[in-house]
C-alpha cells in the first residue's frame, strides 16, 4: 500500500483542520497515511521543528507531503511554504472571497471559534453532558421526562456514546434506556417510557456485531452468544416497527453520523456555540 505523509497544522487547537483534512482524505482509497499533528504553533522555534519533519519525510518518501493548515500567522505560514510540501491552506482559500464579499478584511485572530463565550448555549452544553452522565443507562428515571430525545436499545448498541457525542456537540439532553430480557416477555413498551413514546429513538445493529461487542466484555457468556443477540435484536425491531419509533442501524455508521440522522429525524435543536 502507498504511504503518504500527512500534517495537520494550526496556531491554535488543530481541530478545524484535522477535521477538513480528515474528511478530505477519506475520499481517496488505497492509501496509508501517516499522520502527524502540530497545534499552537506560536514561536519560530516550533514552526522550524515542523518544517524540518515536513522535508525529510518529502526526502524519505520521494514525495513531498500534504499539508492542511489553519495557520494565520504570515509569518509562521511563509515557512511552512518554504517546506517541500503540498500545502492546503483551508482559511486562505475561503477567507480572500468572504473578505471581497464582505468587503471587509479578517481579524486573523488564532483561535476564535474555541473562544469560551459566556453564552448561554456554552453552558447548556455543559449541563447537558452532566444530564447525559447521570441519567445513563435509565440509572435515574425520574430525569426521563426532562429528556430531549431518550434513546433506546438492547445492551451495547451504542447508546451510550452516542448520548454523550449529542450533549457535547448540540447541547442536546440526550437520556437513553436499555432493553432488558425482563422487558422482552411482551411486546409492547415499558410502562415507564410508554408516557415518552414520542421521545425514543431507536438504535440498532446486526446480530454479529453486536455478538462481537459483547463478546469483548464478555467472552463465552450466554449474553454474548449469537443467538441470543439475535433473540433480542429481532424483539426490539418488532418493538419499533409496533410502536413506530424511529431508528437506525449503526452497524458501520460512525458516532457523527449517527448523531446527525438522530438531531434530522427527531427534529431536535443544535445549541452550537461555535465550530
Amino acid at each position: 500500500m502507498l504511504q503518504r505523509s500527512v500534517f495537520f497544522l494550526s496556531d491554535r487547537t488543530g481541530i478545524t483542520a484535522e477535521t477538513l483534512g480528515h474528511s478530505l482524505l477519506t475520499q481517496f482509497d488505497g492509501i496509508e497515511w501517516k499522520k502527524r499533528y502540530a497545534a499552537f504553533m506560536d514561536s519560530a522555534a516550533k514552526v522550524q521543528v515542523i518544517v524540518e519533519q515536513i522535508n525529510a519525510a518529502a526526502e524519505q518518501e520521494g514525495k513531498p507531503p500534504l499539508v492542511f493548515s489553519t495557520l494565520l500567522d504570515p509569518v509562521v505560514l511563509a515557512s511552512v511554504r518554504r517546506a517541500n510540501c503540498v500545502l492546503f491552506d483551508f482559511f486562505e482559500i475561503c477567507l480572500g472571497p468572504l473578505e471581497a464579499a464582505l468587503q471587509q478584511p479578517p481579524v486573523r485572530t488564532p483561535g476564535r471559534s474555541h473562544v469560551l463565550r459566556q453564552d448561554a448555549s456554552y453552558f447548556r452544553r455543559i449541563a447537558a453532558i452532566q444530564y447525559a452522565l447521570n441519567s445513563d443507562d435509565g440509572a435515574n428515571t425520574r430525569l426521563l421526562s426532562d429528556a430531549d430525545v431518550i434513546l433506546v436499545g438492547v445492551s451495547r448498541t451504542g447508546k451510550t456514546p452516542v448520548c454523550v457525542y449529542l450533549a457535547l456537540q448540540y447541547g442536546v439532553l440526550a437520556a437513553n434506556y436499555p432493553f432488558t430480557p425482563e422487558d422482552m416477555g411482551v411486546m409492547q413498551l415499558p410502562p415507564l417510557l410508554q408516557p415518552m413514546q414520542k421521545k425514543l429513538f431507536g438504535l440498532t445493529l446486526s446480530p454479529a456485531r453486536l455478538q462481537t461487542i459483547r463478546e469483548e466484555r464478555y467472552p463465552g457468556s450466554h449474553y454474548a452468544s449469537f443467538a441470543e443477540c439475535q433473540r433480542e435484536l429481532q424483539w426490539q425491531n418488532e418493538l419499533y416497527r409496533q410502536c413506530d419509533i424511529p431508528s437506525i442501524d449503526t452497524t458501520s455508521v460512525s458516532i457523527e453520523e449517527i448523531s446527525a440522522s438522530i438531531i434530522d429525524r427527531a427534529h431536535l435543536e443544535r445549541r452550537q456555540y461555535g465550530t
